[in-house]
């Protein structure tokens, strides 16, 4: 669904939240997925940061989704080294990672990456060791930079609504002068899960009518 100013909008939304460990988040997640119809769904795409255990824990409950990086993650990468290669020079720097950025949003990562070999063949020391690490980075994300193919498909390219609503939970759980026990934060964490998606009333069955939020 669109807003009216054409911007794809969220239908259904459910969140998740643990300091159990990632066993515990990935059951939480899942059972999350199937509330949401995960059974019914013709596809499910998976949007995440590069972090290894994100793509295991996808390949093990969402082994049939796509999986895309987010594109600012990937782009930060770029940046990475553009800021090893020109240090002091904005401009310069502005200028070389254009043409870079451009390829990344076009869905040609096999070309990105390639320039960043050709690259790295010609530096030394500390500027070839800078741009290697970040090919590895996209080299093992290369399948997962469909940039160009989701804005076609109306998909997200980035994973903000998580990374926001990330940003609220720790809002809410690290604001100054506050100190919580292990128990006592899981505790409030689950009330905080069950406000957003709704569920006020399994816990307070008296609460029937209206918004939970408001009362």
């Amino acid at each position: 669904m669109e807003s009216a100013g054409g911007r794809a909008r969220i239908l259904s939304r459910g969140t998740v939240m643990t300091r159990d460990g990632v066993d515990a988040l990935r059951a939480q997640l899942f059972a999350e997925a199937q509330r949401h119809g995960l059974a019914q769904a013709d596809k499910v795409l998976v949007i995440a940061d590069g972090a290894l255990w994100i793509w295991n824990l996808t390949g093990d409950r969402f082994a049939q989704a796509h999986q895309r990086l987010d594109y600012y993650h990937a782009s930060q990468h770029l940046w990475a080294v553009t800021q090893a290669l020109h240090p002091e020079d904005e401009a310069a720097a502005r200028a070389w990672i254009k043409p870079l950025l451009k390829k990344l949003k076009a869905g040609r990562a096999a070309a990105l990456l390639n320039d960043l070999r050709t690259l790295a063949k010609r530096l030394r020391k500390k500027k070839r060791q800078a741009v290697e690490t970040e090919l590895s980075y996209l080299e093992n994300h290369r399948e997962r930079m469909d940039y160009a193919a989701a804005r076609r498909a109306g998909e997200p390219q980035g994973s903000g609504a998580m990374e926001s609503t990330c940003r609220q939970y720790q809002c809410r759980f690290k604001r100054p002068v506050q100190f919580w026990s292990y128990v006592g934060d899981e505790g409030l964490m689950c009330l905080e899960s069950f406000w957003r998606n709704d569920r006020w009333h399994l816990l307070f069955p008296q609460i029937l009518h209206g918004d939970p939020r408001k009362n």
